[in-house]
């Protein structure tokens, strides 16, 4: 395609076939004109219908390669859009004509991959080549069935879940997809990756035409992101790749489709006429509405249609004079698409970080130049920075030395200076007014007239109603006081000792209700303070000690670096070596478990201390009672006394009796509160104590294996494929390790790709698909759960091991 053509790009693909029709399909020798004969009715009847055609296209693609459809259709394209430019590839025509083969390709075979396998390697060649130029990727898979939006690659571990339905929005800056995962992409495989995965998740169905119809319109969209690695540069761009396979206009005649497969026709057939209508619409200029919104596949198409993108269309037919009427509709289509004219540009943005650091060292360029000049005037040197704390404090005392009389002018330098200048008058000018009013308001009881309650208030107070000045709704004016209003010293003051005296009458109610008491009040609101603090003190150094068992791990792995010993030859006992892991590797948990054990003892301690204490209060509450009962059974044998209120008279002994049980209830309910808050911090390290002990085993256990029993390169090896310590795995499993198989057979694969090194990220990834494919399978025959007819997430239970997820 021409990089300075503004219309879209239509060439035509031609599926080979043995039943070619030669009467009636022409090609040209200049490889872009096709001439279509169609046969009259040669039936006695008078027929003036149209029976030759010629279309001339931007390329004939007849009988030729992958490489060569890509390098005639694409690659224009995909370099343009690494340059800034949006663009789109699309393959449009009848079901079977080879549209999926176009863009996607054979999977399994590395020389027939398709434009969009071809794609993905081409852009991350070009980024390797550009290292003036960092480039970011990413990649999403869209998929319309039926109306209704779908994510391929929502299978993935690291894909968002999310509820809500996909809808498609125009913000302004473009058409996009609300909810659809984007995923970023480092190299080929995982970009290709990414593409088996949404591949194996697409509806196909068979009819009559085609074994592997595909039964949706699929979008796979790469996002590129290209800025410059120079810091003062802050421009980058940004561009859209939509990569798009159409599903395929159906005759139902032809097809024979019944049940779900003839609703997916009709909903294909349907959205590729509203696609032809927007089509029409816009190769029409006078038209001024464009039906986008008439389906979702029009409306995903937006951009790529009429707006700023490269786009290029090709038109797969075939040759077979069966198949010659929608290939005739297939060319008209193409033809109108040809009309459609685009304003491809470069997608340019300014990072705002970027900027305000450039605009940063044009300031600080601009200075230097001010200083060069300043020298050349022969100025002294003039800082133009901010004003420090001490050229501020300089500037006010020429400001007072100025407003006094003792200088006649202030030294201006530059800019800065003179708006200190001011903003230091403003400053004294402030100090100004606040001491005449401090001074105002020694001298005289300022009012405001419009405060009743005020005005009220000095009335009954004593003092004059006239006021000084009148109230300008700024401060308070001043005027001249007449003679009765002038204060007589005293009296200020004693209203002002008066009124502090009211406001202590206020707080020393307080004090006598019990809220402050001094004495014996005093000592028990310490006591039980420093108990509290106690308490608090020992449940953070409880969470201290769990957050330091949460720590091991780092210290272990940092003592691991360390330890750096010879293996002997025989392990040696278990005993000894526990002891000599708890002196060095173990040294940590064991001084964790041994603080928690003191602690877990003191809390022991404490508890049975106040069972203790609780005991002896139940004791002496128990005769308490049985005294009390006694003295009241004496009382009513010698008789009551009754006052005149109709109250029991009781003596002292007995009153005394009843305060002591009351006191002794009291004591009983604070140490049962305090025993059963201590058990709970008992249990809790108790559980802390277990932990470590645990991990003191588990860490144990795996250093001597790995010291003493693994051999190192079966470290390796299994430090090599996942996360997970070999000292942690059952020893016998990982003494019985040895290449199996699928790893064979992967080492052979690999050695064998080494011949071309060009199509080992496309093998890694379709072997790595063909694996989760395999896994999520066998894992639905495991555990059988009845889908609906549209799920393409898989429902199981278990996740696949993270060999086959990883890219």
């Amino acid at each position: 395609m021409s990089a300075r053509s503004n219309g879209v790009s239509v060439f035509v693909r031609t599926r080979p076939s043995v039943n070619f029709a030669q009467d009636l399909i022409e090609y040209l020798p200049d490889q872009k004109t096709i001439n279509i004969h169609m046969k009259k009715d040669t039936r006695n009847v008078v027929n003036n219908q149209q029976s030759d055609w010629a279309f001339k296209m931007d390329g004939v693609l007849h009988n030729v390669s992958q490489s060569h459809v890509y390098d005639m259709t694409a690659k224009n394209v995909v370099l343009r859009a690494l340059d800034g430019y949006n663009g789109t590839v699309m393959c449009y025509g009848q079901t079977g004509a080879g549209k999926t083969y176009t863009m996607t390709g054979a999977t399994e075979n590395y020389k027939q991959r398709g434009i969009i396998p071809r794609a993905l390697q081409q852009i991350f060649r070009e980024t390797e080549e550009r290292s003036e130029q960092a480039f970011t990727v990413w990649i999403s898979f869209l998929e319309i069935y039926n109306e209704t939006l779908f994510d391929l690659l929502s299978t993935l571990p690291d894909a968002d879940s999310r509820d809500s339905q996909m809808t498609i929005v125009d913000d302004g800056n473009g058409v996009r997809v609300k909810g659809l995962s984007i995923h970023l992409t480092n190299n080929e495989e995982e970009a290709l990756n990414l593409l088996f995965e949404g591949e194996t998740n697409r509806i196909i169905a068979s009819h009559a035409l085609n074994k592997n119809s595909s039964r949706s319109h699929c979008i796979l969209t790469v996002y590129i992101e290209s800025r410059s690695r120079t810091l003062s540069n802050a421009k980058y761009v940004t561009s859209k790749l939509n990569l798009v396979d159409l599903a395929g206009s159906e005759r139902l005649g032809k097809t024979g489709s019944e049940g779900q497969v003839l609703r997916e026709a009709m909903y294909i057939n349907k959205s590729l006429s509203f696609l032809e209508q927007a089509i029409i619409a816009l190769a029409d200029h006078r038209r001024d509405h464009i039906p986008f919104r008439q389906s979702k596949l029009t409306y995903a198409l937006k951009d790529s249609l009429g707006g700023n993108c490269n786009t290029v269309l090709v038109a797969n037919i075939y040759e077979e004079a069966a198949q010659i009427e929608e290939t005739l509709s297939t060319l008209r289509f193409a033809t109108r698409m040809k009309c459609v004219q685009t304003e491809p540009a470069v997608n340019e943005h300014i990072d705002p970080v970027l900027q305000v650091k450039k605009l940063e060292m044009e300031i600080r360029q601009l200075k230097n130049e001010l200083a060069i000049h300043d020298s050349l005037a022969n100025r002294s040197l003039v800082s133009y920075d901010a004003m420090s704390d001490t050229q501020i404090a300089d500037i006010n005392f020429q400001v007072h030395r100025y407003l006094e009389g003792t200088t006649d002018e202030i030294e201006i330098v530059n800019i800065r200076q003179i708006q200190e200048v001011f903003a230091q008058f403003k400053v004294v000018l402030h100090q100004q007014e606040q001491e005449i009013e401090a001074k105002i308001r020694q001298k005289y009881t300022l009012i405001d007239r419009s405060d009743s309650a005020a005005i009220a208030a000095a009335v009954k107070a004593g003092h004059p109603v006239d006021m000084v000045g009148e109230v300008d709704g700024q401060g308070f004016g001043i005027g001249v006081a007449p003679s009765a209003a002038k204060h007589g010293g005293s009296s200020i003051i004693s209203a002002k000792k008066a009124k502090m005296k009211k406001g202590k009458e206020m707080i020393s109610p307080g004090r006598k209700d019990g809220l402050v008491s001094p004495g014996d009040g005093k000592e028990v609101e310490m006591g039980s303070l420093s108990k509290m603090y106690q308490l608090v003190s020992s449940t953070k150094d409880l969470e201290s000690k769990e957050h330091d068992v949460h720590s091991i791990e780092s210290h272990r792995s940092e003592s691991a670096c360390k330890d750096d010993h010879s293996r002997p030859n025989s392990p040696p006992p278990k005993s000894e070596a526990f002891e000599d892991f708890k002196s060095e590797r173990g040294s940590e948990i064991n001084r964790i478990l041994k603080e928690n054990k003191s602690i877990l003892l003191e809390k022991r301690k404490k508890v049975k201390e106040l069972m203790d204490i609780i005991n002896y209060t139940k004791e002496e509450i128990d005769s308490t009672k049985q005294a009390l009962l006694a003295k009241k059974q004496d009382r009513q044998l010698q008789g009551e006394y009754v006052n005149e209120e109709g109250e029991t008279v009781i003596d002292e002994e007995e009153f005394d009796l009843i305060m002591k049980l009351k006191e002794l209830k009291a004591c009983y309910r604070s140490n049962y509160d305090e025993l059963r808050n201590t058990k709970a911090e008992d249990q809790y390290c108790q559980r802390l104590v277990e932990q470590c002990r645990s991990r003191l085993l588990r860490e144990f256990e795996s250093w001597y294996n790995e010291s003493y029993l693994i051999p190192e390169e079966v470290q390796n090896a299994l430090r090599d494929r996942g996360s997970i310590r070999p000292g942690m795995m059952p020893l016998n499993r990982v003494l019985a390790l040895e290449e199996d198989e699928q790893e064979r057979f992967e080492r052979l694969h690999q050695e064998l790709l080494s011949s071309s090194p060009g199509s080992i990220s496309f093998y890694n990834a379709h072997m790595r698909t063909q694996q989760r494919k395999h896994y999520f399978r066998a894992m639905s025959q495991a555990q059988p759960q009845r889908k609906t007819a549209r799920v393409i997430i898989p429902q199981v239970k278990n996740k696949p091991p993270s060999i086959l997820l990883s890219s």
